[in-house]
């Protein structure tokens, strides 16, 4: 689809209950730094919205200021959780008409804002589950954020911690509906299948998920999209699934030029990280050749790596940030490395089934 071209990704927008105090978690614990507002304030009543952003990464944090709607709803149904998953698009309008023609439910026609710095067309389609694209074209707009929104004034100090963008965004689907998700945005977007894994190479003795990479053109954006296998006990996807009460966005990997001190920074700030176990240490260094990093050092940290022809890639992922075991944030340093760490699929689920084993979701 050349008629709008899908740049990148533009924010996610996430539904919570309670946003002033999200908003300081993500500040404080995350490093994020609150720029933009929009509450009663500003003339939004049945909403407040707190715009965080780190380098090129922004967060929307979103409250209902009414019990009836449509917003606390979603809260009741899913917990907190991702919303929207936005695109950057030169043309909105084109953007939203081919996806609908072919076969996107409309969520929001294309839409004109302005103010005084400028104006913005936005649209919005259904993805999958309750969760929504929209498509933002802000080329004539040069406000912190989007019209409607004001700059956040506060004396606030945030500490970054060296996330610079969005990787990657993981969709969980239920048993039997991968495809299906893959085939919209195959047809919808013109996406192409950048990397698959089935339950060969993602399983442990216990529990196993297939899994498609979807890239737009540039591979700017990548989605992938999940769904559990049959195994002898319940699948990470599945309790998901089974929590969040539909399909959603599993979790969102944020990209750092230093892994060493991102998570050092963000271990110090409370973020919990899953546990990795020992035994993924031995023969580390055999497994994926020379690195640049102190092994010691990646391993005390509970850091994972992968090595693919193109070069190495580290990783790690945190507990998740709510008390319901949905959305969790994936931290990942790549060093040639465009792969999804398929080498450290064993450890990376043994590492959550101990954590569901105490929640006795295994």
């Amino acid at each position: 689809m050349n008629t709008y071209n899908i740049n990148g990704f533009d924010y996610c927008e996430l539904y919570v209950s309670n946003a002033k105090q999200a908003a300081h978690f993500y500040r404080t614990a995350l490093g994020f730094f609150p720029i933009a507002y929009c509450g009663l304030e500003t003339g939004s009543r049945d909403r407040v919205s707190y715009v965080l952003k780190q380098n090129q990464i922004r967060f929307v944090l979103t409250s209902p200021l009414k019990n009836n709607s449509e917003i606390s709803e979603h809260i009741s149904n899913h917990g907190d959780g991702v919303k929207d998953v936005s695109f950057t698009v030169n043309d909105a309008e084109a953007a939203w008409k081919e996806s609908t023609e072919r076969g996107a439910k409309s969520i929001r026609k294309p839409q004109l804002l302005s103010d005084d710095r400028g104006e913005t067309i936005i649209a919005t389609i259904k993805a999958f589950g309750d969760t929504n694209h929209t498509f933002v074209q802000r080329d004539n707009y040069k406000g912190v954020f989007l019209p409607g929104y004001v700059v956040f004034e506060n004396n606030l100090i945030a500490d970054p911690t060296g996330l610079i963008h969005i990787d990657h965004v993981v969709g969980n689907q239920p048993n039997g509906e991968m495809q299906t998700v893959c085939n919209f945005y195959e047809k919808v977007f013109g996406w192409h299948r950048f990397w698959s894994a089935d339950d060969k190479d993602i399983s442990t003795d216990y529990s196993a998920l297939r899994s498609i990479v979807m890239a737009n053109e540039n591979e700017k954006i990548k989605m992938p999209i999940n769904e559990p296998a049959k195994g002898l006990r319940k699948s990470q996807i599945q309790e998901f699934i089974d929590y969040y009460n539909s399909p959603g966005i599993q979790h969102i990997a944020m990209s750092t030029k230093d892994i060493i001190e991102t998570v050092t920074k963000l271990r110090d700030k409370g973020v919990q990280f899953l546990n990795t176990p020992n035994s993924y240490y031995e023969n580390l260094s055999e497994r994926v050749g020379d690195i640049d990093e102190n092994l010691d050092v990646i391993k005390d940290l509970g850091i994972l790596i992968d090595r693919d022809e193109n070069g190495y890639m580290l990783q790690i992922f945190t507990q998740p940030l709510q008390d319901r075991p949905t959305l969790f944030y994936e931290i990942i340093q790549r060093k040639g490395s465009n792969s999804f760490g398929k080498g450290n699929f064993k450890a990376l689920f043994e590492s959550i089934e101990n954590e569901q084993k105490k929640r006795g979701n295994l």
